[in-house]
């Protein structure tokens, strides 16, 4: 099936500007992305058993998004999840950064990428649609040292996978982390929890955490004989209360910096629906959404809690603090790229 993209007009923020929405369109799948926080706005994906749906949480409207959502469907950086205290150090230089989460910082700061205007064009990549975004990050934003430039690229394949490229360059040393924060019910957005969905993660340990979800001291534990453990496919909701609700961090399994590998996969039994995430970077944030509590969503849904569910491919949180993470310091001459994939199955 051939490819498509068109441009709309979005509506406007109080600034004046006004970022526009582009839909992707492969003929089984549309995808919309916005200029406003190179965020995902819509997957309408077909299914098994059922009718298309989108799948994807978030808003029919750009206001939606600029009222203070929870990052969803957003780029998020300089540095995706928390960092602790809110600085990190360099050398003999301490970064004190933008706290926006108690002490902590979360997803860049107050006004993180997931706020900014990003700047789009639309092309086609191997004849698949594409849409190029750009961001400048100036020096000391939100804290971070250095200015940064930022490439988001997003193409919806003929084989219903959307793939997300992230680059970037900077001209002092950085910590840098950038991810998407996509909320998915593969359901659909808005119809119930994501408790039954199945979820199979390809990682034999994760990153424990305090109850400020700061790591502990100490290397990645193994998940077996504990609620974490999702090495063999299973619900969601299975263990959820036992582990507390998920908002960890999984080592990736065979991760080596540059290969693409897959990372997890979830089944919607009810419609069929399947979602593979595929990564470079050496982490995967499984969220179950446990903070979700009536946010206002699509055609008049409000999300609760379990409402949908995370995958953020990424460097371990408060990585900037812990040298015997894998590093995440971006440095002159260097270029950061991740590239993250959902291959969607119906």
């Amino acid at each position: 099936m051939s490819s498509s993209i068109r441009a709309l007009s979005f509506g406007a923020l109080s600034d004046g500007s006004e970022p526009r929405l582009f839909i992707m369109d492969n003929g089984w799948m549309r995808v919309g992305v916005t200029e406003y926080g190179a965020t995902l706005a819509s997957a309408v994906v077909p299914a098994g058993r059922g009718s298309a749906v989108d799948v994807l949480l978030g808003s029919s409207t750009l206001a939606g998004y600029a009222s203070h959502q929870p990052y969803m469907g957003a780029t998020v950086g300089r540095f995706a999840n928390r960092i602790a205290r809110a600085r990190f150090s360099l050398g003999s230089e301490e970064y004190r950064l933008a706290a926006n989460n108690g002490d902590n910082a979360l997803h860049g700061g107050l006004k993180g990428f997931d706020k900014s205007c990003w700047k789009a064009s639309a092309s086609t990549i191997g004849g698949d649609a594409a849409v190029r975004m750009e961001l400048s990050s100036p020096d000391g934003d939100q804290g971070y040292p250095g200015a940064l430039g930022i490439v988001a690229t997003f193409v919806l394949r003929a084989d219903s996978t959307l793939s997300i490229r992230y680059e970037a360059i900077a001209d002092a040393p950085t910590p840098v982390s950038i991810t998407n924060h996509a909320y998915f019910n593969l359901r659909g957005e808005g119809d119930g929890d994501i408790l039954a969905h199945e979820l199979e993660l390809f990682a034999s340990r994760y990153v424990r955490v305090g109850e400020d979800l700061i790591p502990i001291r100490g290397e990645p534990v193994p998940v077996g004989g504990s609620p974490f453990d999702f090495r063999e496919r299973k619900a969601i909701g299975r263990d959820i209360g036992a582990a507390g609700g998920y908002d960890h961090c999984y080592v990736v399994e065979g991760w080596d910096g540059a290969t693409l590998v897959h990372a997890a996969s979830v089944l919607e039994p009810e419609s069929g629906r399947t979602l593979e995430a595929f990564t470079d970077m050496p982490g995967i944030q499984f969220y179950s959404g446990n903070f979700l509590s009536g946010v206002a969503g699509k055609r008049g849904s409000v999300y609760q809690k379990h409402a949908g569910f995370c995958l953020e491919a990424e460097y371990y949180p408060d990585s900037p603090n812990r040298p015997d993470f894998p590093a995440c310091i971006l440095r002159p001459g260097e270029t950061y790229r991740h590239t993250i994939e959902y291959r969607f199955g119906f």
